[in-house]
Formats: structure tokens, sequence, C-alpha cells
């Protein structure tokens, strides 16, 4: 081994200094080169990427960007703490080294223990709410034998029976595997029944939470009028955890149902702070200490695909209710214990083996982000009820994450990163100003009977669909590389989750309707709708444009018939009757189509087709191309799921 000699020798000193000025003339100098008019100093903002909230993400950090002004915007405002103290709540601290400080210790941005997860990893928290309790006993015994070191198990209307309970964790010993009990308005039902069974088992200290959860259940349900009910029934639980139970629980703050109605990681945040917060006063004005009541809270959020958002998501999560915690007089017990479920929102239910792949990243983000436990949804789980295959995928995901890749051996891996650390602040900043909004709007449950929650979360989802449909926002397998010849995927149906309240959303809804037409009319036809591709020239010159009409009609269940290769004037007309189509779309270069694209779809109309698109944009060629019969056009951008829509509204195709 050769050993460098200590007299400050670089392996760089031949080279010229990197600085950002130079990066900013290179990376403007290939902005120019595309054809975009860019200075140096335009160069970074050219490049930047808008993310939801107001959120901008830079295509370079460097410590003085990690340090910078923050674009979060948020402002003080009041909290009352259940005391009846009023205290000034200033903005969230902004996560530099000093503020972010150690793992365990305040405000717990970098993890809520000081050992993280290095001792045994996070929690494997597997959900179960199959309503058969012998078949999901069956499942239960087979995920806790096989790496799966929690439950989460769904009760009442929209899962197992609460009287079948002890059949379902028949073999379970209650003190070895937690038990988080979801069942919305049978929540103090279905905790009596567990610590019922805890008790007949002679188990002392059962693990797990008891699930309360009342403002959860106003907005899934609409049921505002239960929401004092219900919470004095958490209460009650609350006290009783505290005073006899120590391994339990009692309330869960679920704020997966605020992104499961569309919004944003922030307004997840500020929704879960809220509830949160209102969920203390309620504890602390019924006798509990601070601490205390701060130790009754579980908090659930969503982990999405975006890696890096999800990461800051928890990163923000923690440091936010640190500072909730900090108001109300106890940083040192404002360590939030966090659940991370795998988001529904982001399942697909055509080529749903692409989920798995989706959750992997999700959960591989939630663990460096430091939750404490992660649910791994089934790939199937948008078709009903999972398999035992889907439950074993799910649970080793985990698993290989945590004993194979050894994710959990190191404290807030992302910490120290300048583009995570900006990330985590300016979400935690735009959080922030929510939760302050929903506290001068009279607190989460003012904000719900409001319908300002509903409000925003949808005005978020509109601006996202609308990415979706011009696919922004890519669906692999669903708007991107559909598979029209793909096996169905069926499943046993699950129980119907409460409704009435929030919508629950999906990303692959508008083309999952599309493709619903498409089998239909398969199921009635024998045949899915077509389009026949009109691809001019040689392959070189066709094949980008063709490849790209291809995906896009087959995102709509229409099929594409790109035979023979190329097509000319005098051959379109036949090839376009054999293909069996009613649709069609030219597809070639810009310089072959200033030749040819006007004769082809004077052809192509002759023939009797009944729409034709030209791939590509029409620049000043737009008044002859459709004076020969072009009647719309197609590129990247483009409103896919309109355009979709209108094809097979023009083919009859219902």
């Amino acid at each position: 081994m050769t050993v460098l000699p200590d007299d400050g020798f670089s392996l760089a000193a031949e080279f010229a200094e990197a600085t950002q000025a130079t990066w900013r003339d290179l990376a403007a100098g290939v902005l120019r080169k595309a054809g975009k008019d860019v200075t140096s100093t335009e160069a970074e903002r050219a490049l930047a990427t808008v993310l939801e909230d107001g959120l901008t993400v830079l295509p370079l950090y460097t410590a003085e960007t990690a340090a910078g002004p923050s674009t979060g915007g948020a402002t003080s405002t009041e909290a009352t703490t259940g005391t009846g103290t009023t205290t000034s709540t200033a903005t969230a601290a902004r996560p530099t080294d000093a503020a972010t400080g150690f793992p365990g210790f305040a405000p717990f941005t970098r993890g809520r223990r000081p050992e993280g997860t290095a001792a045994d990893g996070w929690e494997v928290r597997q959900r179960h709410d199959r309503p058969d309790p012998v078949r999901t006993n069956e499942a239960i015994l087979s995920d806790l034998e096989n790496g799966v070191a929690a439950l989460w198990l769904s009760l009442g209307d929209s899962g197992i029976p609460v009287d079948g309970l002890a059949t379902a964790l028949k073999g379970v010993y209650l003190d070895l595997a937690p038990v988080v009990l979801d069942a919305g308005p049978r929540t103090e039902e279905a905790a009596g029944a567990f610590l019922r069974l805890a008790e007949e088992r002679g188990t002392a200290t059962p693990l797990g939470n008891l699930g309360a959860d009342p403002l959860g259940h106003a907005a899934r349900t609409g049921a505002h009028d239960a929401v004092e009910a219900l919470t004095a029934s958490a209460v009650s639980l609350a006290r009783r955890c505290h005073t006899s139970h120590p391994g339990l629980r009692a309330l869960t703050v679920d704020a997966l149902l605020y992104h499961e109605a569309g919004g944003s990681a922030a307004q997840e945040l500020g929704c879960s702070l809220a509830t949160g917060t209102a969920l203390l006063r309620s504890l602390t004005d019924a006798g509990l200490d601070v601490e205390a009541a701060l130790g009754q809270l579980e908090f659930r959020y969503a982990a999405t695909a975006d890696q890096f958002l999800t990461i800051a998501k928890f990163r923000a999560a923690r440091l936010l209710w640190a500072r909730v915690a900090e108001v109300c007089g106890a940083p040192a017990a404002g360590g939030q214990r966090q659940h991370a479920v795998t988001s529904p929102v982001m399942m697909a239910r055509r080529d749903p083996w692409v989920n798995m792949l989706r959750t992997t990243v999700a959960s591989l983000a939630a663990g460096v982000g430091g939750a404490d436990a992660v649910t791994v949804l089934p790939f199937d789980h948008a078709l009903g009820l999972p398999d035992a295959f889907a439950r074993r995928i799910a649970r080793n995901t985990s698993t290989i994450l945590v004993e194979e890749s050894h994710v959990g051996r190191v404290a807030d891996p992302a910490g120290g990163s300048w583009y995570v650390e900006r990330l985590t602040e300016d979400l935690a900043d735009a959080a922030w100003a929510w939760f302050q909004e929903i506290e001068r709007a009279g607190g989460q449950a003012a904000a719900l009977r409001s319908g300002l929650v509903a409000e925003r979360t949808a005005a978020t989802w509109r601006e996202r669909r609308r990415k979706l449909a011009t696919r922004r926002e890519p669906v692999t397998g669903v708007s991107e590389f559909p598979l029209l010849t793909e096996d169905p995927v069926v499943r046993d149906p699950a129980p119907a989750a409460p409704g009435g309240g929030l919508p629950k959303v999906r990303r692959d809804e508008p083309f999952e309707a599309l493709r619903a037409r498409s089998d239909a009319h398969l199921a009635a036809t024998g045949a899915r709708p077509r389009i026949f591709l009109a691809a001019l020239g040689p392959a070189a010159a066709h094949t980008a444009r063709a490849g790209f009409a291809a995906n896009l009609f087959q995102a709509g269940g229409i099929e594409p018939v790109h035979d023979p290769v190329s097509v000319d004037a005098t051959t379109a007309a036949d090839a376009f009757a054999a293909s069996g189509a009613d649709l069609a779309c030219i597809c070639s270069s810009d310089a072959l189509y200033a030749e040819l694209a006007a004769p082809v779809a004077v052809a192509l109309k002759a023939a009797g087709a009944r729409q034709i698109y030209l791939a590509g944009r029409p620049g000043d060629q737009r008044e002859s191309w459709e004076e020969a019969g072009v009647d719309a056009f197609v590129s990247l951008g483009s409103d896919a799921v309109a355009l979709l829509t209108a094809a097979l509204d023009r083919i009859g195709v219902a």
C-alpha cells in the first residue's frame, strides 16, 4: 500500500478549484444549448423543482444554501395548554448543527431515542383486516413466526369482529408482540375486549396501542357530533393505561387519512400537530400531567416513494412536535413515537407487481427518516385482501432492509446532508404555518367541521390530478409503460372503509376508469379499441414518436397496431383498413412530416379513420395539417386523460 506523505499533497492539486460559480456557468451553457436563454445567475433557479406547499428543490446544495432563508414563512402564534396557560409558540427552530442536536435529545430531529433503531431495527408492524377471525389468526401466526414484530388490527365493521378478537389473537403473547387496535367508533368496546383478554391470559404488561382517535373518526366519517363523547372515552382509556398498563398507549394521531384525502406533506404534518395539541388539552384538562399525556400518543404518517420528501417529513414531524412539547413545558418528553405506513394513494391496481418497488422505496425512506414502526402494505392492497405471498413480500421488505442492508444501524443517516436538512426545515416551516392557521380557526375539530381541511386537501389534490393527467407525475404500469395483455390479479374483497367524511383518493383513478372502459369493450366485442400507428420513413425517423404514441394510447386501454413498420401516402389506406382500428396516429420526424404528413392524413381520412392524431407539436403547420384531416396533436405535457377520454368517446366505447 502506498502511503502519501503528510505534506499537504492533494490528488486534486492539478485541477482547477471547483466553485459554485463555475458550476453555474457550466450549467447555463448547457441550458443555452437546449434553447433556454438564461444567465449564470439564473441557471440554478431554471433547474429547480417546485414541490407542493411552495417548496423549492434546488439542483445543487452547499452549506450556504442549507443555512439560507426558508421558503416556509411561518410566524408566531399562540397555543393554549391544558392547564390554561397561554404561551407564544415561535417558528420551529432551523435544523442547523446546534438545533438538530443529538439522537434522543430535544428537538429529536435526529431520532426519538439515543440509540435510534440500532439495536433491533424498526418495529415491523403488519396490518390485518380479514373479517374471518380464524383465517386472520392463521395469517397472524405466520407473520409472527416469520419476522413481524407487531400487529395492527382493524376491528368492527371495517375488519375483524370485536367479539372475534380472542380468536384472532389465539397463541399470541401479548407481552411480546405489541397489538395496535383500529376500531373507530367501537374503540372503547375493542379496548375493553383486549384488556379482558390480557387479564384472562395473565398478561401483566400487554404491549401496544388501543388506537383511540376521536378527531380521526370525525374526519373519516363526518360524524362531528360524536367527537365529544369519543374524546371523553379516549381520555378515560388514557388514564387507565397510565395508571395500570405502562406498556400501552391509548391514542393514535392518525395523519394518514389526510394523505389519503389528497393532502400534501405539510398538510399532513399540520393536521397531526393540531390533532395532537387538541388531545393534549383534553388529557391535561382531565388531570394528566403533560409528560404523561405526551406518553399516551403515537403518530401515524404516510411514507411515499418520494424518498427524500418522506425522510424530511419524519424528521420535521419530530422537530415540530418537540416544539409543541417545549411550549407545554415538557421539552424532554417531546420525542414523537412514529408509525409509518406505505402510502395507499400510490398503490396501483393495474400491474400491481410494481407496487413492490414503490413500497420498498417508501419503507427505506421511513426507516432512514427515523420511524419507530413501519407497516409495508402488501402489493395487492388496492385489489382487496392480501394473499399469503403478498403478506410475505411485505414483511420481508422490512426484514431485508433491517437484517441484510442494516439501514437501522445508523442513527439519522441522512442527517448533515445539506439537501435533507434544508428540505426538513422548509417542510417544517410550511407545516407550522398550516398548523397555526388551523389553530386560528378554532382547532382541528372546528377546522374539520367548517370544511377548511377538506377544502385545502381538495385543492392540493386538484393540482396533483393535473400533473397526473399530463403525466408530469408518471405512474409506472398505469400512465407509463402499461401492459394491456397482463392477467388480472383477483383478490377477495376487503371490508368497506368508513365513509361520509374526507375522501380517499388514488393516483391511478383517472387511468383506471379508462382501462375499465376498455375492459368492458373487450368483454362485449372480443377486441380492445385500436389505434393504427402510421409510421413514416425509416425506423430511425419514427421509432421515438411511435413508441411515445403507443405508450400514451395504451394508458387508456387503446391497443396500438404498428403493422407494417412504415407506410406512405400510397399504402396508408390499405394498412389502416387491415388494422381493424377506428383511430390513427401519424408518427415520424419533423422533416418527414413536412413532406408526408398531409398526404398520409388525407389517405387515412378517406379510408375511414374517425380521428387522426399526429405525434408532435404542430408549430406553424397546424392549419395545413388540420385541413388535410389531422384532428389532434399529442406531445409531452398533453392532458392524456382528456385526450384518451375523448378518443374512447369518439369511437363509442361506453
